[in-house]
């Protein structure tokens, strides 16, 4: 298996090996929240015309860096139910019940995923500090020896979360069958969601579940992984890669 990638995606970007970081500005204190974004490369375009995509992306910027430097958001949801179809339907309960006590992007992506953790988290011991971890597992990719009043995880396997010593609580949830955080409105400082939102059914509910819990200037940050259980992710993101355009 290739080595997974994983990006930074900002205003303002500089290189690094297969890592672009940087940060964007944080949502005011009157307002909620900033979402930061890192972005990662889809090996899984398998779906469709190549041919009609190759055309297509002749037209589309060629970095994830230069889709965000303008990324032309829609007024309105531009997706349809079959976008987050997934090849296998059947309970993701079933498939999470048993641990993977593994991890799922390689050490330079963990790396990279910490060390930006480290520049936009809330600095470490404060009792007043709360951060939510969700679709949580045995590792967060936190920076060593962080802690907070509370960091909540939020996941699919009760084994995988009881290990996850960076957690000061735990709830096992599966958000695709019901899309609500079990939290009280403006909780947490950060919501964090490492390299499993493609797996997520109901992405647009989840997102404002988010919203709900963030804290008023609050931080979400969702990372992006090429790797990825193809039978569980949703086709929208097995069938397009980084930059794809959406196909209507």
């Amino acid at each position: 298996m290739s080595a997974s990638r994983l990006s930074v995606m900002s205003p303002v970007v500089r290189a690094s090996n297969d890592f672009r970081r940087a940060h964007l500005t944080r949502a005011s204190t009157t307002r909620k929240p900033v979402l930061q974004l890192l972005m990662g490369s889809g090996l899984f375009g398998l779906l469709g015309d190549r041919n009609k995509w190759a055309a297509a992306a002749s037209t589309y910027p060629a970095t994830p860096a230069q889709v965000l430097e303008d990324p032309q958001w829609p007024e309105a949801w531009p997706f349809k139910p079959e976008h987050f179809e997934r090849f296998d339907e059947t309970s993701d309960v079933e498939f999470y019940s048993y641990p993977r006590f593994v991890t799922h992007i390689d050490d330079a992506a963990i790396g990279a995923l910490t060390d930006f953790y480290s520049q936009v988290f809330p600095a470490t011991g404060q009792k007043d500090v709360a951060v939510l971890d969700i679709c949580s597992s045995w590792i967060s990719h936190y920076p060593a020896g962080y802690t907070a009043g509370r960091i909540s995880g939020l996941g699919m396997n009760e084994e995988e979360l009881a290990r996850n010593k960076v957690l000061t609580d735990f709830v096992v949830k599966d958000l695709n069958k019901e899309p609500i955080l079990p939290y009280d409105n403006n909780t947490f400082d950060i919501v964090t969601n490492a390299v499993s939102v493609d797996y997520l059914n109901k992405p647009l509910q989840v997102f404002k579940e988010i919203n709900r819990v963030l804290k008023p200037g609050g931080l979400a940050i969702m990372s992006f992984s090429n790797r990825c259980f193809p039978t569980k992710a949703i086709s929208l993101w097995t069938a397009t890669g980084d930059v794809s355009p959406l196909e209507h």
